[in-house]
């Protein structure tokens, strides 16, 4: 399968990344990492980088870490319809105390705009 991981430098968007890297350890998936801006995140894109190439070289996969400049759910869309991804993978969505599930505005973008399948890791 070819997936496509955002990750912006959020805490969810780093466990997707595991979670992601440690499915095509796995599955054998064709993944490519995608550093997008976050001005919700505290690392800089250079730290989210390397964290990425890190944990895909602590996993011995083939991958690749790409970073995209612009409005990051238009560009993640963008990507997984022109390069033909099956699969969008994010980190996102938190739980209100009433119960319901609240999404960032990245997450919420790529889930209503995407016209492949999106996991939204949490």
């Amino acid at each position: 399968m070819k997936v496509l991981c955002g990750i912006g430098g959020s805490d969810d968007s780093f466990r997707a990344l595991d979670r992601t890297v440690d499915r095509a350890a796995v599955a054998g998936d064709d993944l490519t990492v995608v550093v997008v801006d976050n001005e919700d995140a505290e690392p800089t894109v250079e730290e989210v980088r390397t964290r990425a190439e890190n944990a895909i070289s602590e996993a011995d996969i083939d991958a690749e870490v790409r970073r995209v400049e612009g409005d990051p759910g238009s560009r993640l869309v963008e990507l997984a319809e022109t390069e033909g991804f099956d699969e969008i993978v994010l980190g996102g969505g938190h739980t209100s105390p009433m119960g319901k599930i609240t999404l960032g505005s990245i997450a919420e973008f790529v889930l209503l705009n995407a016209k492949t399948s999106v996991t939204l890791v949490r």
